[in-house]
């Protein structure tokens, strides 16, 4: 059984900040190398990152759980009319059981009265790719984002309606 539970206290987003860390580092190395890995998760998926997304940036967090155990995240901003979908993961031993879907049903649900929801998405994840694809995604533009460090990130952006 599958359920999504919004992150609510500093403990939640420990969690998944630990969760991150191990998501990153098993499948984003052979797409993007394990130094930008590093940085990534540093940068953007540590316990001061997310927390400082949600005190200061107004981000929402929500965690999946398959059978009572911790397996994925997603959080997302809203902006304007649309819901950025700033991360969704799902570890490795999970993905394939529609989970992603799930969470991001959730996230239709809850900002039904948006007009979309928008990603980026590494241009070389492809089994993500299909799998946004498949959820009724469509690839809108590229865009190449320069994250410091020498590293940038060469993505899709991809839109859903949401009404």
């Amino acid at each position: 059984m599958t359920e999504i539970k919004k992150a609510v206290n500093s403990d939640d987003l420990k969690r998944i900040a630990k969760l991150a860390n191990i998501i990153w580092h098993e499948h984003f190395p052979p797409i993007i190398g394990e130094a930008q890995v590093d940085y990534m998760v540093s940068k953007f998926q540590s316990f001061e990152a997310i927390s400082t997304a949600v005190k200061e940036n107004n981000y929402i967090y929500y965690m999946a759980f398959d059978n009572g155990e911790l397996c994925g995240y997603i959080g997302i901003h809203p902006e304007g009319n649309a819901v950025l979908l700033s991360k969704i993961y799902i570890e490795k031993s999970h993905r394939g059981k529609k989970i992603s879907r799930q969470m991001i049903e959730t996230v239709q649900n809850e900002f039904s009265d948006y007009d979309y929801m928008w990603l980026t998405v590494n241009k070389h994840n492809d089994n993500s790719v299909a799998a946004y694809k498949k959820m009724g995604f469509e690839i809108t533009s590229e865009q190449v984002a320069d994250i410091g460090n020498g590293f940038v990130m060469d993505d899709y952006i991809m839109e859903k309606k949401i009404k």
